[in-house]
């Protein structure tokens, strides 16, 4: 059998090559090549191309690889290619065994480059766009948002800051941030600032990806665009150090890089407001959380980049994680006594629907618990769980399987927004729990092991996290919680 056609990769064993019917991999000791392009198995070092969000590939992936170096007793060297690309080159000292190579702009370089065959990972501060999971299909790379294509190693958060002259400010509303951003408002007074100051905004340029994400989160989704007087910088470091020297600024940056800057939360019109902390990032419960995101296409990777990704997933990797100024994957522990707000806004929210009998109900159920930072959320009046929450799941069950939860009763509870009757809501919260219950066994093989209970409630509106007069606030009160005896 004779096959031509255009040389696509090599990892070690398999050649993959672009021939008239379609993409074929060839185990190539099996095989005679012929051609300028054919790899030399003596001399060959496995390359991996990763392409796309900057801060990702400056900041995560390089500390990351430096850990996966060391834990294996390899030596990490970083080699400049040119102004837009570098590597870092795994080896013994005698040998060199892994290249990683990076072209770093945007998520959506990081798509195109996958899509053309530049890139084997895309680096994404956002989930695939179902444009490119159908040009991922044409192209032979498999549907790139299915279960298996795409991996979170870390979140993120875009942060509003100040300067310190305003640290007494805790919170700022989102529908003021999108307002403000998209040219609407130039002053602090319109944001409820007792002396008037012309407003300064700040964000990082294009090139960096924040400001993408910003832009497609905050005022694409409110049907805006960035004002063209907003100040724009090479890196979050420049944003922070401007904003804070100046009290006429506003700027928005990744969390933890803040500098002497002061951070802002979050805040609804009813008043309730999401501060950018270590839980509420893992729980989503803070509206511009972004999970950070690898997608791969549906091939063979050289077996010790495989190897690096399922590393990722290990204490030691999330110890770096967070290490490197980003949220690691792992679950915290949040106390009743620790969600004091949300249950105060519950009480004082209770009316004719929500009555202060079913109020008591909960907290007599949650009082005793502890809630996990394993939350599960759904998009707007969907059952289908969204990348964050997937990942959550798949993780639940291999701690279920490893015996974490031994012993143990867990409580999924089903929450959902206010709009509508809260009978109706009561129970679209509870078969939202029962659905991440099925979701969760079918991932344990169809049954929990022995010891383990699971129970679903449905409380719909009765425990708001956010306000309902944004589709945002909407977003994060629908979730399914998970609790712990």
């Amino acid at each position: 059998m004779t096959l031509e056609g255009r040389y696509l990769g090599y990892d070690g064993r398999y050649l993959r090559m672009e021939t008239e019917a379609g993409e074929v991999t060839l185990d190539y000791e099996a095989a005679t090549c012929t051609g300028a392009a054919c790899p030399d198995p003596e001399s060959f070092v496995p390359e991996v191309r990763l392409s796309g969000a900057r801060r990702m590939g400056e900041v995560l992936l390089p500390a990351l690889i430096a850990g996966f170096a060391a834990e294996n007793d390899l030596i990490a060297e970083r080699i400049e290619i040119d102004d837009s690309q570098f590597a870092y080159l795994l080896g013994t000292g005698e040998a060199s065994v892994l290249r990683f190579r990076f072209r770093l702009s945007t998520s959506d370089e990081g798509f195109a480059d996958l899509l053309a065959n530049e890139a084997d990972i895309a680096l994404s501060v956002r989930e695939v766009l179902p444009i490119e999971r159908e040009r991922g299909r044409e192209v032979g790379l498999g549907d790139l948002g299915a279960t298996g294509r795409s991996q979170i190693v870390a979140i993120d958060a875009l942060v509003p800051i100040v300067s310190a002259a305003r640290e007494a400010r805790e919170a700022i509303l989102l529908t003021d941030l999108a307002r403000a951003f998209g040219g609407e408002i130039d002053d602090w007074a319109a944001l409820g600032e007792a002396e008037a100051m012309p407003l300064v905004l700040h964000l990082t340029d294009d090139w960096t990806g924040l400001a993408q994400g910003f832009v497609e989160r905050v005022l694409t989704a409110t049907d805006r665009t960035l004002a063209a007087t907003v100040v724009r910088h090479p890196d979050p470091a420049s944003v922070a150090e401007a904003v804070a020297v100046d009290a006429q600024a506003l700027g928005i940056v990744p969390y933890l890089s803040y500098g002497n800057a002061h951070p802002l939360g979050l805040a609804g019109a009813c008043g309730l407001v999401s501060l950018p902390e270590l839980t509420t990032l893992k729980t989503e419960d803070y509206p511009l959380a972004m999970p950070l995101f690898l997608y791969f296409p549906m091939r063979r990777l050289p077996p010790l980049a495989a190897d690096f990704l399922g590393w990722m997933r290990t204490g030691p990797a999330q110890f770096i994680v967070r290490r490197a100024g980003f949220v690691d994957l792992g679950v915290e522990r949040i106390p009743v006594r620790d969600q004091g707000q949300r249950f105060a806004r519950a009480i004082l929210d209770a009316g004719r629907e929500t009555r202060l009998s079913e109020l008591q109900r909960m907290t007599r159920l949650l009082a005793p618990r502890v809630r996990l930072s394993t939350t599960f959320r759904f998009g707007r009046g969907a059952t289908e769980l969204d990348p964050q929450s997937r990942t959550n799941l798949f993780q639940l069950a291999a701690d279920i399987r490893d015996g974490a939860h031994d012993g143990q009763t867990l409580l999924l509870l089903g929450f959902t927004d206010g709009i509508g009757p809260a009978s109706a809501n009561r129970r679209l919260g509870a078969e939202r729990a029962d659905e991440v219950l099925a979701t969760l066994l079918a991932a344990l093989g169809g049954a929990l092991p022995e010891g383990v209970e699971v129970r679903t409630e449905g409380f719909g509106e009765a425990l708001p996290m956010g306000c309902d007069d944004t589709e945002w606030g909407r977003q994060i009160n629908r979730r399914v919680e998970l609790w712990v005896d």
